[in-house]
């Protein structure tokens, strides 16, 4: 059983090399990002970062944002979302809920009100089907504050959305129109 310190920085190793850095150990993100397990363990030991296929179970399991995934076999994985090298999810577009949400600090809220929401250096822009998961998300970046989407709208003028296994929802970008301020926190 691994200790909660060693949990989180066997998941940002697992983060770095499978959504930022796949070639730093060698390794080469498959169709959809997937990448076997014998490889990313057999990377991981030869770059001095060995980890057991118990630990990497346990650390999927554990992972509070589902970040990563097993294929139906389990003899594949991939990070959820969120990379920032080339790669096709191959996520099939799904009807969103009415409303979306994105969580942000408040230093950037005009900007993104006037330019909209832009993917930036990763394949997509992230949003969150609750208001909860989208404050938490704004909170890493200073005070926070929630931009309500209207999904609906977007949909409807023909803009792709797409869901990814953890839920996080993905879109190449949000214009101005469909945003507005949903909450600002004190």
């Amino acid at each position: 059983m691994l200790t909660n310190p060693q949990l989180i920085r066997i998941s940002k190793t697992l983060s770095y090399h499978l959504r930022r850095r796949p070639n730093a150990i060698g390794l080469t993100l498959g169709p959809g990002g997937w990448v076997a397990v014998d490889d990313l363990l057999a990377a991981l030991a030869h770059h001095g970062k060995p980890i057991t296929h118990a630990e990497l179970d346990e650390v999927v399991a554990w992972n509070p944002k589902q970040r990563f995934t097993f294929d139906p076999g389990g003899t594949r994985i991939r990070a959820s979302q969120g990379h920032s090298v080339a790669v096709d999810l191959e996520l099939a577009p799904v009807d969103p809920p009415a409303t979306l949400y994105h969580g942000t600090g408040a230093r950037t809220v005009a900007s993104i009100l006037r330019e909209g929401l832009r993917k930036q250096q990763r394949h997509h822009v992230h949003l969150s089907a609750d208001v909860a998961t989208a404050r938490a998300v704004g909170a890493r970046h200073g005070r926070p504050v929630v931009i309500q989407v209207d999904a609906e709208a977007m949909r409807a003028a023909e803009h792709l959305l797409y869901r990814s296994a953890n839920g996080v929802w993905l879109v190449d970008a949000v214009p101005p129109a469909f945003l507005q301020v949903q909450e600002e926190s004190l």
